[in-house]
Order: structure tokens, then C-alpha cells, then sequence
């Protein structure tokens, strides 16, 4: 299945998650993918930086799809990701952004991360079995950036 990109003047990003395998990074590593993690911040100082606040969290999303795909970055929208239970798919997660396979964005545009959004995305890791995600906060003057890791 490839994803349906947005209508429109949005990237056009081609991304066949049809047999999506997922990169999960080893227990070993203290600070997993520190460069791309890097390069994900940048990209999101950048698109608030030209955007600035107050868009709904579509924008965003769509505005870094465009700026990873100028630096090179691997990135889709709106990925379908299974929840397993005991190693059985039982539903399905939508991920705002999953980078490089790997690195789940959560978009939002809030006046601040609230400890539900890191409960939601920690829930999102449990049930992937990623173990990085990134809430980007484009709502306040500054972007804000909350890493979770889940450990085993």
C-alpha cells in the first residue's frame, strides 16, 4: 500500500509501508539515533521559523515532509503502524511521522506538552516496539521538543 500524500502543493513522497519493517534500535545505545534525532530538530526549527505559531498541526506536518525531503530525509505521513498484542496485530496506529522507519514524530500545536502527549507516545512505542519518538510542539513562540525513549 503507498501512502496517499496530501492534496494539493504538498511533497510528494512516495513510501510503500505495505510490508513495513520497522528499524528498532538496540537496548545498548544511551542515546539512540543522536544524529537523525539531530537532523529532525533542525528540520522542525527551520519549518517554525518560517511558519511560525498558530497553524493547525496538518500544516506542520505537511511543512516538515517538505523540509525532510530537502535534507534528504526519509519521512511519510499518517503511516500505518500495528498495535501487537503477544506478537498479534490487534489494531492499527496512525504515526503523524515515522522517519527513516524508525523515529515516530507526534505534531502538535498546543500551548505547551502536556504529560498526556508523552503518555500517548509512550504507548505508541510500547505497541510498535519502537523505542524513539519525538513530540514536536509547534504552538508556543520557540518550537518545543520532548524526546521519550522506552526502554524494555
Amino acid at each position: 500500500m503507498t501512502q496517499q500524500q496530501p492534496q494539493g502543493n504538498g511533497p510528494q513522497i512516495d513510501a510503500d509501508f505495505s510490508q513495513i519493517d520497522l528499524v528498532r534500535t538496540p537496548l545498548s545505545k544511551a542515546y539512540p539515533d543522536k544524529e537523525l534525532t539531530e537532523r529532525v530538530i533542525g528540520a522542525a526549527f527551520e519549518v517554525h521559523r518560517e511558519l511560525g505559531s498558530g497553524f493547525l498541526e496538518r500544516v506542520y506536518e505537511v511543512a516538515l515532509l517538505r523540509e525532510f525531503a530537502s535534507r534528504g530525509v526519509s519521512a511519510a505521513s499518517q503511516v500505518p503502524l500495528p498495535v501487537l498484542y503477544k506478537g498479534t496485530p490487534v489494531g492499527m496506529y496512525y504515526a503523524d511521522i515515522l522517519v527513516e522507519k524508525r523515529i515516530i514524530l507526534e505534531i502538535k500545536a498546543a500551548t505547551s506538552i502536556e504529560s498526556a502527549h508523552e503518555a500517548q507516545v509512550l504507548h505508541y512505542l510500547t505497541a510498535t516496539g519502537l523505542r524513539l519518538a519525538l513530540i514536536l510542539n509547534f504552538g508556543t513562540p520557540s518550537v518545543q521538543v520532548k524526546r521519550i525513549v522506552k526502554s524494555k
